[in-house]
């Protein structure tokens, strides 16, 4: 087999275990004999309109099962997989569409008026609709095994930063890059041949692709991919099918928590609960705790394909708030601006190197090349390491508020507010201050059912920041702005609550 990278994947798990089943959704369940057919069949009717090595093939919609068909057959015929956030507007279709150049769009019926109303594009020649139509391709298409040369070093993925500043970057994930994530996942996350995994993150979003289901198939897992995450329907799901790894960002979890079926829903099955996104409060992982659950924390970045940095479950409680240590096959360190290593305690940049980190942004050389220090790709977030090695993620290098002269990173502060029972969610940015320059104003989403009176919240820091760190307002708020993969919006928030009333 003269493909080394992902296309292959369905077939190499076909002749291992063709009956056990890959994919479960709502009644459909696609064994990996299943799988590898309808992956070569749509490879095929792609090829036969014009889909060449290195095309881009752009996918738009919910997670189904049509998902993992086109970005394995992508990868069958050495095109490059487009995923597209489901969230964004037509507009910001359009832009990725021609950025990235797509010559085939797949897409739901979910987004066929957005589709309908896409500007016309000279590279997009083929549309195809995931239903009837879809179907009817496959069915037309041929069967025998495509056996085109790919190399781990071929790009794989295009998959578009959130955006949070400024213009969305499409990072270029190389099969080697996706395929040593998922080996890192293996290796630190124990994963076993019966895993059955819920993915109802998106697939759009690196983690619920990289972080779940792909090294779930990658060991012989069922993934049971869900369109639209809702605690009923997930707590529904787990008993159903005896869940046992499940990925999703602190909001998710908290609003399974506070389902009136929480207490007694049957969880039995979990074993792995990962989160990211952003910390877990302590109060839920005290309630998670209660049920016997332990969250299992990390760090990352689109960039890196994403796993990076992770906290074990022997270290989830001794080691709280820390996003852990590197994953195996990652190096991770915290540096100076002269690119010294940082002493124990002392604030610097994250930069990491390792297989599973891009080879650069597609169709930027200069922003690529200013990401890059000596190998090593610099994320732009700050962070201090503790005496035992593990690293504390303090916040983006440019939400950092000087105050006074003082610096403050946000997500120490933020880390303190969450452990008060009443916040859920918080934010801290800097407004501007005519004796300080600027200072930290804490914008904080209350409990269901809970009043925040923001004194109570500002005393509850008293003696455990410095003073120039403490809040000087606090804005209650019923929400937080965050992508759709659950990224805080900081540039918003500071839009929203930023101004000196």
């Amino acid at each position: 087999m003269r493909n080394e990278g992902l296309g292959s994947w369905p077939a190499r798990r076909a002749r291992k275990t063709p009956h056990r089943t890959a994919l479960i959704h709502r009644d459909t369940t696609l064994t990996y004999a299943g799988l590898y057919e309808r992956t070569t069949r749509l490879a095929h009717a792609l090829s036969s309109r014009g889909v060449r090595r290195g095309d881009r093939i752009a996918y738009l919609g919910p997670n189904h099962p049509s998902y993992l068909e086109t970005l394995f057959a992508a990868g069958t015929l050495g095109a490059v997989f487009v995923p597209l956030n489901t969230r964004l507007a037509g507009p910001e279709i359009a832009y990725q569409l021609a950025d990235s150049g797509a010559r085939a769009l797949v897409h739901g019926p979910s987004h066929a008026g957005l589709v309908a109303g896409l500007p016309g594009s000279a590279d997009v020649r083929t549309y195809v609709e995931v239903g009837a139509a879809y179907e009817e391709l496959l069915a037309g298409a041929a069967t025998e095994p495509i056996d085109e040369p790919v190399t781990a070093d071929d790009t794989c993925i295009i998959m578009y930063t959130s955006g949070t500043t400024g213009r969305p970057k499409g990072a270029m994930l190389t099969h080697g890059n996706l395929t040593w994530n998922a080996v890192n996942v293996l290796v630190d996350t124990d994963l076993i041949a019966d895993e059955r995994a819920l993915v109802s993150a998106p697939l759009f979003h690196t983690a619920g692709l990289n972080m779940l289901t792909l090294p779930v198939l990658l060991k012989g897992g069922t993934c049971v991919l869900v369109e639209a995450f809702g605690p009923d329907t997930v707590l529904e799901l787990i008993e159903r099918h005896r869940i046992t790894f499940m990925f999703g960002v602190p909001t998710m979890f908290e609003q399974m928590a506070r389902h009136p079926r929480w207490t007694q829903a049957d969880l039995s099955s979990l074993r792995i609960l990962t989160c990211g996104g952003s910390p877990v409060p302590t109060p839920l992982i005290a309630t998670y705790q209660e049920r016997g659950l332990t969250f299992l924390q990390g760090y990352g970045m689109t960039e890196a394909a994403p796993g990076t940095l992770f906290l074990d479950a022997e270290h989830a409680i001794s080691k709280a708030g820390s996003a852990g240590v590197p994953h195996f096959f990652s190096d991770v360190r915290v540096v100076r601006p002269d690119f010294t290593p940082v002493g124990a305690d002392e604030t610097g940049e994250v930069v990491v190197r390792g297989p599973h980190v891009m080879p650069g942004y597609w169709g930027l050389p200069e922003e690529t090349a200013a990401s890059f220090a000596d190998g090593w790709f610099r994320s732009g977030d700050a962070a201090r390491v503790d005496e035992d090695g593990y690293v504390h993620i303090v916040g983006r290098s440019k939400d950092m508020i000087i105050s006074g002269g003082e610096n403050v990173y946000p997500a120490e502060v933020e880390d303190l507010l969450l452990a008060h029972p009443d916040v859920v969610e918080c934010a801290v940015i800097g407004v501007p201050d005519d004796k300080w320059g600027e200072v930290p104003r804490a914008v904080v989403v209350p409990r269901e059912g809970a009043e925040l009176d923001p004194h109570d919240v500002l005393a509850s820091l008293a003696g455990r920041l410095a003073k120039y760190k403490i809040p000087k307002s606090v804005v209650v708020a019923d929400a937080l702005p965050r992508t759709a993969s659950g990224k805080l919006l900081k540039s918003q928030v500071r839009k929203r609550y930023g101004s000196t009333s």
